[in-house]
């Protein structure tokens, strides 16, 4: 047998070490992971990447909206609409084509100023919906779209779900997503999960196609440990859904450790894209800089 080429031995390293994961604790694995070879392959935040088994193509690094974002209001949104659509702009110009909204952030008319200057057709446009039943769901999604000023909205979540037996409670919802689906309204749906009942309740159902799932080596602001939640994550993607990543920097608890936190998200090689919320453009561009150098 041949012997294995650099490339490869980096990655079969990557791979054991992040799979080890599973029986470490939290405190071991992030030391392990610190100890990572630099990922063989090479990576950028404008990479062209598939979500799931949707068929919708975007960039690996989404542009977050919503740090700390609730009450239809954020860090970004903290920019008024002017800053957090050049904010996003910049980010377009740098080949990000991943617009992460949300109504709770209260973000969509700093999205859709943003989206006045750009291709639409080139751009992902993801946001969420707290409602819980079929009438908020359809007033949500024709509210949404105004809001947006879109015809169609690309990834449609439920947003923060906590009950583990959500996919039975809300079913009105789902299905109301599953029709404007079939109408074109919207491309794609699935969910955000805050609880480990609830990220376990989406693993199982066919009906996510898309799930948005808290992410980072220390546990920081996770539904449970970094090992729980990457064993969900492995059967979500046995599943073929699309794995989006949040709180990669663990709502700025890893903020002097983000490359740790990137190398961490890129080494899992399960995440299809990760969302990252950037507060200023500087901050944004050093962002881009650290995934490629990764």
């Amino acid at each position: 047998m041949s012997c294995l080429s650099k490339s490869r031995r980096h990655f079969l390293t990557n791979a054991a070490v992040v799979s080890a994961g599973a029986w470490l604790s939290p405190r071991t694995l992030a030391g392990r992971l610190a100890l990572l070879p630099v990922v063989a392959e090479k990576f950028a935040a404008s990479d062209t990447v598939t979500i799931g088994q949707t068929g919708i193509k975007t960039s690996r690094l989404a542009m977050g909206t919503g740090t700390v974002g609730s009450g239809h209001h954020s860090h970004q949104t903290a920019l008024g609409i002017d800053g957090l659509s050049r904010l996003l702009l910049n980010g377009y110009e740098s080949g990000l084509r991943f617009f992460d909204a949300a109504d709770s952030y209260g973000s969509h008319p700093h999205v859709a100023e943003a989206l006045r200057h750009v291709d639409r057709t080139k751009v992902t446009v993801l946001t969420k919906s707290w409602a819980r039943d079929a009438e908020g769901m359809r007033a949500d999604l024709e509210r949404f779209r105004r809001e947006l000023n879109v015809e169609h909205i690309d990834i449609m979540l439920m947003h923060c779900l906590t009950d583990g037996e959500w996919t039975t409670k809300y079913r009105g919802a789902m299905d109301l997503l599953e029709e404007a689906k079939q109408k074109g309204v919207i491309r794609s749906h699935g969910c955000s999960c805050h609880s480990i009942e609830a990220l376990r309740a989406a693993a199982k159902s066919p009906w996510v196609e898309v799930d948005l799932v808290r992410i980072n080596p220390i546990g920081a602001e996770m539904d449970a440990s970094p090992e729980t939640v990457t064993s969900v994550i492995r059967e979500m993607r046995a599943a073929g859904k699309g794995i989006v990543g949040m709180k990669i920097l663990g709502q700025g608890a890893m903020r002097s450790r983000q490359d740790e936190a990137l190398r961490f998200a890129l080494g899992l090689g399960m995440l299809d894209a990760f969302t990252i919320g950037a507060e200023s453009i500087a901050e944004q561009n050093d962002l881009i800089k650290r995934i490629s150098a990764v």
